[in-house]
């Protein structure tokens, strides 16, 4: 049986090692992303099954562009959105701020939308949406990083909730990772730094087991369970970065 996958973000990073490995297996992926050089090199490796779609989330028209590409499938299994921005932003400089919530809010409800509608009136599928641990507490040196991680969480257990009273074949994975050695890092050096194939790995057993969430790897499972272990008042005064 023919599958097909939408991979939003499959310019870099996990997106185009999840469309990779989907192209892999026969699949056919439509290729979406800001940056669109990188798309054609896959559209020429794999032939039709990679069709190429330039759309940057945070345009006005990204809606009509996504929808037209679902249309263009026809038939649609899967969606995955890794599309994200996240920087450091202790000095709490407005343009990153307001940056961050455009892409990490408004582009995520945008597209994420556009693929619940479709489902909804194409006989249902599966919708996986890339955040991170950072929506598990707000994080002082990120602030709209965290936030609008949470927001993500937040909607897509909404969403989950509204499928299920409608009786709508739509299944939800939200994987949050932790730190990805990926362009989102900008060169930078944290702790506990994973490599993108050792994510995607995991990733893809999530979806294949239908988890509904999955916090990766095993290092940042016990990390999120300390902190949800940490009272509001300490959190409070927990230096997380240099400030200066």
């Amino acid at each position: 049986m023919d599958h097909s996958a939408i991979v939003m973000g499959a310019s870099s990073g996990m997106g185009q090692e999840v469309a990779r490995r989907l192209l892999n297996k026969g699949w056919t992926v439509g290729l979406a992303a800001r940056r669109i050089d990188r798309l054609r090199e896959m559209a020429e490796e794999y032939g039709p099954r990679a069709v190429c779609a330039q759309i940057d989330v945070n345009d006005d028209g990204s809606a009509k562009q996504l929808l037209h590409l679902f249309e263009q499938l026809s038939t649609v299994d899967l969606y995955i959105h890794t599309s994200g921005v996240g920087k450091v932003n202790c000095q709490l400089e407005e343009d990153i701020e307001l940056q961050t919530v455009k892409t990490n809010a408004l582009g995520f409800t945008r597209c994420i939308g556009v693929a619940y509608r479709w489902m909804a009136e194409h006989g249902g599928g599966k919708i996986v949406a890339i955040s991170s641990i950072a929506g598990i507490r707000g994080l002082g040196p990120a602030p709209s990083y965290s936030a609008t991680k949470a927001l993500q969480h937040t909607y897509i257990q909404a969403l989950e909730q509204q499928a299920h009273c409608r009786h709508l074949n739509i299944h939800f994975t939200e994987i949050r990772p932790g730190f990805v050695d990926t362009q989102l890092l900008n060169g930078s050096h944290y702790p506990m730094t994973m490599q993108v194939d050792g994510v995607v790995d995991e990733m893809m057993r999530a979806i294949r087991h239908r988890r509904h969430t999955c916090v990766i790897d095993w290092r940042y499972r016990l990390l999120v369970a300390l902190w949800r272990l940490v009272p509001a008042w300490v959190w409070r005064r927990m230096r997380l970065s240099n400030y200066k």
